[in-house]
């Protein structure tokens, strides 16, 4: 595996997604729809961007997107996300298009202390492949 911080060549994406998952859990659509269904306490993180967000979500998830998981989860951060920041000890379950960027944002929550993050595998392409239901925002 490359030392992401002193690579001996350049990384591309792919290792940057490699490397997070190597560090985290996943759960299947299937999983997460039982733990959800038995109404267990845990944080659902949508780390998509809003268009994406809107086009169909998992019932009850947040929006965060990638690009600011950091700022939302340091209580430091005057613009933090509540609901994230606050959820340290929380189970969060992560999760975006086809698992990659979740993986990615779910290690660094975990570098940030986290201790209980599990990215959804495949992300909602699998969520929804697998018939699994989604809530859709109306568009104008």
């Amino acid at each position: 595996m490359y030392n992401l911080f002193k690579p001996e060549q350049p990384v591309g994406l792919m290792d940057f997604v490699r490397a997070a998952k190597s560090c985290i859990t996943e759960i299947t659509p299937a999983e997460l729809k039982a733990r959800l269904d038995a109404r267990e306490d845990l944080l659902l993180v949508d780390v998509r961007e809003a268009a994406e967000f809107e086009h169909g979500h998992i019932e009850g998830a947040h929006l965060v997107p990638r690009g600011i998981i950091e700022a939302a989860a340091d209580t430091s951060y005057p613009k933090h996300y509540a609901p994230l920041s606050g959820a340290r000890d929380r189970q969060i379950v992560v999760y975006c298009a086809t698992s990659g960027r979740s993986a990615m944002a779910g290690a660094v929550l975990q570098m940030m202390g986290y201790k209980k993050v599990i990215n959804l595998a495949g992300g909602i392409t699998r969520w929804e492949a697998e018939g699994m239901p989604q809530v859709r925002e109306a568009e104008y």
